[in-house]
């Protein structure tokens, strides 16, 4: 196998396009929750109640600006690709990250559906590798496809010699 097999490049497939459901979702309960933390010390503290709700406002305001724009950018940068050499993947939205993993380097691959994951029939799959740089995971796949895809890692893995170290 050349180096040049192996080279950084983008990755083809692109996530479920659920994923922007399921990102939209988490962004919009981590938002409701920020933002209900000062409205309650608003409803109990009458001498700083103005300024509670202020924060409580640009928190809010800063979510929604956030639930909306996210995971759509994310459902454009996240692509994944899986050949009998490699995983490759891109994923973030502001610190965007470009991975390869060589087969030979793939110790285990999981799947895992969170209940929030589960509601919008995705699943994600996990690749641990001999690397510092930790496992690398394509999330927002429907749930076939990740068991399909992990299947194909594992079978493609076998057939790797080598103890990925």
């Amino acid at each position: 196998m050349s180096n040049d097999a192996l080279r950084l490049r983008p990755p083809n497939h692109r996530v479920d396009r659920r994923a922007v459901g399921w990102w939209s979702t988490q962004a919009l309960s981590v938002t409701v929750g920020l933002t209900v933390i000062p409205v309650v010390p608003a409803l109990i503290w009458e001498p700083v109640r103005f300024w509670f709700l202020v924060v409580a406002g640009i928190v809010g305001g800063v979510g929604l600006l956030i639930t909306v724009v996210m995971p759509r950018w994310r459902y454009r940068v996240h692509r994944w690709e899986v050949t009998d050499t490699a995983v490759y993947t891109s994923s973030g939205w502001l610190w965007q990250e470009w991975r390869v993993a060589p087969m030979s380097r793939i110790q285990t691959v999981d799947t895992a559906r969170g209940p929030l994951q589960r509601a919008f029939g995705l699943s994600s799959v996990t690749v641990t590798t001999a690397s510092a740089a930790g496992p690398i995971e394509i999330s927002g796949l429907d749930h076939t496809l990740a068991t399909e895809v992990a299947d194909q890692l594992t079978d493609n893995t076998e057939a790797v010699p080598g103890d990925a170290t």
